[in-house]
């Protein structure tokens, strides 16, 4: 027969793993339409004010600034750092701590987090190279644009 007890395990690993990106994805498209709805409104109750005023000068100062391709490249560089950094210091510690207390299962289960961890930052320290090679041409005309403006 079937019991309801084995059932418990299933739902609290797929409970997360399903729900939580759907929550997530749903609070940052929520968080978006409001956005836009907040600037429609600032716009709307400008144009109200002053009929002669030029929208498309308004919606570009309201935008945030684009983050230049440099500064993409060096956010990818600082999270690959990061990661595996933190990567390496978890293995470190699940090596030393499976070491000393003899259980191999915890050394295993932490090398795996540890490893993944260091697979994404390796990612992105290579994507950063990568970039910064293929981009070399934009990033200098960038920073060109950027000071003549």
């Amino acid at each position: 027969m079937f019991d309801i007890g084995e059932l418990v395990p299933i739902v609290a690993v797929l409970g997360p793993a399903v729900v939580l990106p759907i929550v997530i994805v749903y609070l940052s498209l929520k968080h978006k339409t409001e956005s836009e709805k907040v600037k429609k409104d600032i716009i709307l109750a400008a144009l109200e004010k002053d009929a002669t005023i030029d929208v498309e000068e308004l919606v570009k100062k309201m935008n945030a600034p684009e983050k230049l391709l440099k500064e993409k490249l060096h956010s990818k560089f600082q999270w690959g750092l990061i990661l595996t950094f933190l990567g390496a210091c978890v293995l470190l510690y699940a090596v030393w701590t499976g070491i000393a207390s003899g259980s191999y299962e915890f050394m295993r289960d932490y090398c795996l987090g540890a490893f993944a961890l260091v697979s994404v930052g390796a990612a992105l320290l290579i994507s950063y190279r990568v970039g910064q090679k293929s981009f070399a041409k934009e990033i200098e005309a960038e920073e060109q644009h950027k000071l003549q403006a």
